[in-house]
């Protein structure tokens, strides 16, 4: 049989396969073949520079083969078996120990997911079991935030704050309410207050008006993703983290995008001085290389969790021995070659980089980033941060032009390359949005250039 051309894949695509969030109209494909550290390929033979990491997680860097031989090993071994009951594996336990070692006191226990949204999923009901085991019952309702993103289960994705990821489901999970979130380029959000004192406040409102008896937990992202790479004030999440706790409310920290490196700590909680009693995780904890996710939990509430048997959910591939194996090798390329520190340093010459070649340029609002998460804030008016429109043309044509993958969120274009960038393709990604956005209208409109 011979090999399929480009236009033979992409037919066969367009006719075969259901694409997440894909406009009607589009009938491109660009369906790659190839991936070597931040570079891709498509089955055309075009190169693509990568500034996305795939959906935030390629943290080492694609076709790493070391991680190929691990899985090809543990697969001649063991590919897979329950960890149901009272089975397990040797490679799940190595790796529960190892994210033990890596996490904040006191989170101490470790369950398994195949991924984010199952790991949201897992945590909403380790919250409302947790306090259904200690005879509060009424402890059902979950905080969230507008603009949040929590993945595509009804319990996360209801616990989301964007009217997209319900149009159409309905009805949504109930007893969830969302709150402002920490935002400090919208100014306007807060009625002239201090961004962290006005989010306090309302979060102290909004127990005293569900009653503290009757909230389970709050569920946030420590940098909000899809919203565009939002970071919050310093001082935000330690002062959540004590209301909540004075009212007995579980903290459930998403570090879906930000653990494993991606913010230059094993986990963004590090970074703002906060300890969750839940943190969901995947992602980056195997680069993508398998699909993955570990719910991290304090020892206390697992400890109710279970007593007497087993938290009683389970997916089928929990501690799946592959995948583990898979993220122990990756963990340790993560340690091996410094990339926690690496982030730091990359991410920030990235974002310096982006800041000189975006100097003066009318559309662009601030330049934001944490390690290697970054944002590029789109406006059509400076002076009113009125959001741009249509930035998803700007992707497209950003990738179009000059082979530089990056992803439209929310009011941003937002970057989260593999932590093994270089300096010069960090260049390279400066230099191509800011040559689109220099010819990009306040409209949104991209006009002709190259």
């Amino acid at each position: 049989m011979s090999e399929r051309t480009p236009e033979d894949l992409a037919g066969i695509d367009r006719a075969h396969l259901i694409h997440p969030y894909l406009p009607a109209s589009t009938r491109e494909r660009v369906v790659m073949v190839r991936g070597e550290g931040s570079r891709l390929w498509d089955a055309g033979g075009r190169e693509y520079l990568d500034a996305t990491g795939g959906l935030w997680l390629a943290q080492v860097g694609h076709g790493r083969r070391e991680l190929a031989e691990v899985a090809g090993e543990q697969m001649s071994r063991l590919e897979y078996f329950t960890s149901f009951w009272e089975f397990s594996n040797d490679r799940a336990i190595a790796l529960a120990q190892r994210l033990v070692s890596l996490a904040p006191a006191p989170l101490d226990h470790v369950y398994f997911t195949s991924g984010g949204s199952e790991g949201n999923e897992a945590a909403i009901k380790m919250a409302r079991y947790y306090h259904h085991r200690r005879g509060e019952g009424s402890r059902t309702w979950i905080l969230g935030r507008h603009r949040a993103y929590h993945g595509i289960g009804y319990g996360g994705g209801s616990v989301s704050g964007f009217p997209l990821y319900h149009e159409g489901f309905g009805p949504m999970m109930p007893h969830v309410r969302h709150l402002t979130p920490p935002w400090p380029y919208r100014t306007e959000l807060y009625e002239g207050q201090d961004c962290t004192d006005y989010c306090i406040a309302e979060l102290e409102r909004t127990i005293a008006e569900i009653g503290p008896e009757n909230i389970a937990a709050m569920l946030g992202e420590p940098i909000m993703g899809v919203a565009g790479m939002v970071v919050p004030p310093a001082d935000y999440w330690p002062r959540v983290a004590e209301v909540l706790r004075r009212h007995g409310i579980l903290l459930i920290l998403d570090e879906v995008v930000t653990a494993y490196g991606r913010v230059g700590r094993w986990f963004a909680a590090e970074h703002f001085g906060v300890t969750p009693d839940i943190m969901v995780t995947a992602k980056g904890i195997t680069s993508g290389y398998l699909p993955l996710g570990a719910v991290l939990v304090s020892g206390e509430v697992s400890g109710v969790l279970g007593r007497d048997h087993g938290f009683p959910m389970g997916y089928t591939y929990n501690g799946h021995p592959t995948a583990c194996a898979v993220a122990l090798a990756n963990l340790d390329i993560i340690e091996r070659e410094g990339l926690l520190e690496r982030a730091v340093k990359i991410g920030d010459f990235l974002a310096a980089e982006l800041r000189r070649c975006l100097a003066g340029v009318d559309v662009v609002g601030e330049v934001r980033n944490v390690g290697m998460m970054l944002g590029v804030e789109l406006v059509a008016d400076p002076a009113t941060r009125e959001p741009l429109p249509g930035i998803q043309g700007i992707a497209d044509a950003i990738r179009a032009e000059h082979g530089v993958i990056a992803r439209d969120a929310a009011t941003a274009l937002v970057l989260s390359p593999a932590l093994t960038l270089t300096e010069p393709e960090a260049g390279t990604i400066a230099s191509a949005i800011a040559e689109v956005l220099a010819r990009t209208g306040r409209d949104g409109t991209v006009r002709a250039g190259r």
